[in-house]
Order: C-alpha cells, then structure tokens, then sequence
C-alpha cells in the first residue's frame, strides 16, 4: 500500500461524509461515484488553493461532459485568459502504481480540438454548457484561451504511448500545458506549510544587512542550485498558490525564461534579464569570516516572489544536457521573525505585481477599510480584510465579496463586478469604497448570497438558461427593489435602518428575485426581439458587455 494513496483515501472518506450535499448533484446513491467526484473536488480544492465549497462550483461531471469533470477559468488579462480542466481516474487500488488510463488522455485530446473552437457544436450537460459558451464567447471577442488539462489519478503518470499521442497533437505548447496530478502532490500540498531547511550555495561577493530588527541578504546564485534545491523540495517551497504551486501558466513570461535559458548565447546573461527570486526564512547562517562565496544554512525557507522562473527553472535545466554552469540569478534573502506574518503578507503582495487581485492585502489597512470592520462588526458580523484560511460561516463576509456585491448593486455596474474582479483593489477601489458605510455593505453582501444560492440551486424549473450569466445584474435589480420599497436611495442607508430592510429583504426575497428575473426576460426581448432565439455564446456576450443596462432602465 501507498502511503500518500492511502492518505488520500482517508480523505475522501471524510469528503463524503461531511460534505455530501457538494458531491450528491453529480453522484446520487453510487458510492463509488460518490468516492471518484469527491476526488476530482479534492485535486482541484489542493490545487487551485480554493475551499470545498468554492472547488464545487467548479465540478461539472455528469452524462455529456466530454471528459471534463471540472472547469476553471480565468478572468482575461491583456488578451490571454487561463482555463484549467480537470479529469479525474480514481481506483480503490491505493498501490498507487496504476498509469493514467490511456483512453482517459484520448478523450481529453478530442476534448481540447472541440471546445475551444467556437463554431463547433457539441452537446454538453447543464452544469458544463454555460461556462463553455462563456470561453467560446471570450473567443469570439479576440482573448486567447491557455489551456491547462490536469489529468488527476490515484496512481502514476500516462505511458509512453499516451504521451506519444500528445506529442502528435500539434497543439502549441506555449498554448496547452498537460499535467499529471495524483496522491503524491495532494499531500504535497496539505504538508505545504512544513518548514524546508536547507543549505544555499553563493557565487561571488553578497551584501547583508542588518536594520529594523531583520536580516537581508542580496547575492548570486547558480541556477543549477535553484534547480537542485527545488529537485530536493519540490513545491514544498511555494506559497499554495496555482501561479506558484503547480508552475503550469503557459504564458509569454515562462516561455521567454525559458528561450532565454535555452539559447546559449543569451544564457549567461540571464542574471541582468530576471528580477531575481526572493526568499524568506526564520534563520540563516554564514561563515563571516570567508570574503565571498558564502555557504548559507537556511531555516526555513519559503519563495515568495520569483516562484514560476525557479519551476522553468528546475524544468529546463532536468530536460536539458546544456552545460549552464556558468548561468545565475540574483537572490533576495529576508530573515523574518516568526510573528513578522503581516509583514511577510506586504512583501508577498507587493513584489507579485503581476497579480493586482492581491491589492486586497495591500488596501486592508486603509481607513476605509478599518472603519468598515468596526462598523460591521457592530451589525453582528466579521469583516475579513486579509485573506486567511478558514471559513468562519454566515456571519463572516470578506472584502472581496463587499467589493463584488457593491460594485454590482449600489453601484450599478454588475458587469464589471463579474468580469473586472482583478480591479476591485485597483482602478475601481475608489468607486466601490467611496462612502460605503457598513449596513451598505452588508445588505449588499445579503442580497448577493440570496441571488447566487439561487443560480447555484434554482428553484425554478426549468431555470431560465441566462441564469448562469446573470446573477449580478439580477442582483442589482433585487437591491433596486428592496430601496423602492422604502423609497430610498443608498445614501438612506445606514445603521438606523439596516435591521428593517434586512428583515424586508428576508420576507420579500422570493418575489424580489422572481420580479428580477422577469425584468431580465423583458429587457432581453426588447434587445433581441420577442421570439429570437439567443444561443448561449450571445447570453454570455450581452452580459459580459453591459448591453441590458440600458433596458433595464439604468
């Protein structure tokens, strides 16, 4: 027996048990079945860092699913958008020595010349429709889809013969990244907080520092060294971050380290073309008496910035017989107290500039921010500024989500609160922030919930197909009817009288919703015409593009 599969195997177990109600949609009465979607939820929770309860959303296993038993994409940035796939092959065999099954890779390899072409039609089931038509229409609008296929098993890798059919594909690998994903790195990842201790090895003269009670180190290190260090440790170095973790982005930057590393010209210059990697740890160690060159015992150490170039790293060097000995990156070293977390928090932010989602952190001391905590703790709930592990139940609201809800109902523009999530803490904090006081943000926050619980489990039957694409402007629309029902604008809104809308809002949710959704109906007939039939791809355009607004009466 596997340690790991077995590992896994106890987690399933405890999946199935406590959250039966995420896997019975897609598995009713079928144990076995049951034991394989618990385990596609397991592989996408681990690896896309998500809860349970967020990775559910993702699954969409069923009858017509083409191989795909969960999907996750990305919002798009400068053209590109990211769409991971998950297909999972689960055994109660816990040898753990079981190849991915060959057909497993076929049907993912029909899969991907299927539907990311638009002008194919394919039926699919409920849950995977909705959102294959939103990537086709993200298509349609010029964005261009990164594929990554994480093929999930409780065993080892597909054979030769597997990878020969992918090799003959054609698909661009810049494009479509495959990636095997089993009980090994499951486990990886739930011991990621364990401390690495390792050696460093330095080329050359470093400078260190000592000031406000931190250690800081700048030196030169061979990528060799990186290579092996991550060969030792693996992922085990990272933050539980997809961007970092699984080091799959088949993006511009990870293909140009990559050529630059490849072309041996331009090797040995890598150090001037890199930002450099930047670790910290609880504790390093030098020999002060050596002039240069130091041998760095290191406590501790965690990648905080710099994640992706050591994963192209570490896959370039092992698929290579280059000779890169004389290739290095600059190396930043901070030496932080255990109780410096906050702290660490800023670093990790504000050196991963490329993800501006990550303002959250960067904007959660803000006064708006404090005052917004302290007024909804008031109204009997927890506002979390950070991100943080854990969940924290009915009561607790996150930022991101007073971000979302806000953005959609007060402020009218629920397109850009689906689709601009990246610029929540960015260019559109202003607008969402400005005078919102905590009652604001909580009934915005309760009238989102109301309309999601909706999209996720309709009542009605059969739901409407806009749907899935339009619960934030339906949102919008309930929050427009509850301040009718007082005759108030947001700026009415405060302590004083949250209590008797909430009550108003919990009476009325059902007529608010079903009224939103007629005005929905109405104002898609007056765009389209009554007896237009609108495909799926053009549901998801008309709301990613704000065209309703208008007649809806905004």
């Amino acid at each position: 027996m596997n340690i790991n599969a077995s590992i896994v195997d106890q987690r399933l177990t405890g999946i199935v048990q406590e959250h039966l109600a995420l896997i019975e949609p897609y598995a009713k009465n079928d144990t076995d079945k049951q034991r394989s979607v618990a385990f596609v939820l397991l592989c996408a929770s681990t690896s896309l860092g998500l809860p349970l309860e967020e990775a559910a959303e993702l699954l969409t296993e069923g009858g017509n699913d083409v191989g795909v038993d969960a999907l996750h994409f990305s919002e798009p940035d400068d053209g590109e958008f990211t769409v991971t796939i998950f297909q999972g092959k689960y055994k109660r065999d816990l040898m753990g020595a079981a190849n991915f099954p060959e057909n497993g890779v076929k049907a993912a390899i029909n899969m991907v010349g299927t539907l990311f072409d638009p002008g194919k039609h394919i039926q699919l089931n409920r849950h995977l429709a909705p959102r294959v038509e939103e990537i086709r229409s993200l298509i349609r609008d010029g964005h261009i889809p990164n594929v990554r296929l994480i093929l999930c098993n409780n065993g080892a890798k597909w054979n030769d013969q597997a990878q020969s059919w992918i090799d003959q594909t054609g698909f661009s690998a810049d494009q479509v990244s495959w990636v095997h994903f089993n009980h090994d790195n499951i486990v990886a990842v739930l011991q990621s907080k364990k401390a690495v201790d390792d050696s460093i090895q330095l080329q050359g003269k470093a400078v260190i520092e000592e000031f406000d009670f931190r250690r800081v180190l700048v030196g030169k290190v061979a990528i060799t060294e990186i290579a092996e260090l991550f060969n030792r440790h693996n992922d085990l170095l990272l933050e539980r971050n997809i961007r970092r973790y699984l080091g799959l982005h088949a993006n511009r930057v990870n293909s140009a380290i990559h050529a630059t590393l490849a072309d041996k010209e331009k090797s040995n210059n890598f150090y001037f073309f890199n930002n450099g990697i930047t670790m910290i740890c609880r504790k390093f160690r030098h020999n002060a008496l050596q002039g240069e060159s130091y041998q760095l015992k290191v406590e501790g150490i965690q990648i905080i910035n710099g994640g992706q170039t050591c994963k192209t790293i570490q896959q370039t060097l092992n698929q290579s017989k280059q000779d890169f000995s004389g290739v290095y990156v600059l190396l930043r070293l901070y030496e932080l107290a255990d109780d410096d977390q906050d702290f660490v928090r800023d670093i990790t932010y504000a050196t991963n500039s490329q993800n501006p989602v990550d303002l959250r952190d960067l904007h959660s001391n803000d006064e708006i921010q404090k005052q917004l905590e302290t007024g909804i703790a008031a109204l009997g709930y927890t506002y979390k500024r950070q991100r943080e592990e854990g969940g924290g139940g009915t009561l607790a609201i996150a930022s991101t989500i007073v971000a979302e809800a806000v953005l959609a109902i007060w402020r009218k523009k629920p397109h850009q609160a689906k689709f601009l999530r990246r610029e929540h803490f960015g260019k559109l904090y202003h607008d969402i922030f400005k005078d919102l006081n905590a009652a604001q943000a909580v009934l915005a926050v309760l009238i989102f919930r109301i309309v999601e619980n909706e999209r996720k489990r309709p009542a009605m039957v059969p739901p409407p197909e806009f749907l899935p694409y339009a619960a934030h402007y339906l949102a919008m629309l309930v929050g427009r009817q509850l301040l009718q029902s007082r005759t108030l604008d947001i700026s009415g809104v405060d302590h004083r009288n949250f209590e008797s809308l909430a009550e108003i809002l919990s009476q009325n949710k059902d007529a608010y919703f079903s009224k939103a959704i007629e005005q929905i109906k109405t104002a898609l007939s007056a765009l389209y015409g009554e007896h237009k039939n609108i495909s799926l791809q053009q549901l998801s355009a008309t709301f990613r593009r704000g065209d309703l607004l208008e007649n809806l009466g905004y």
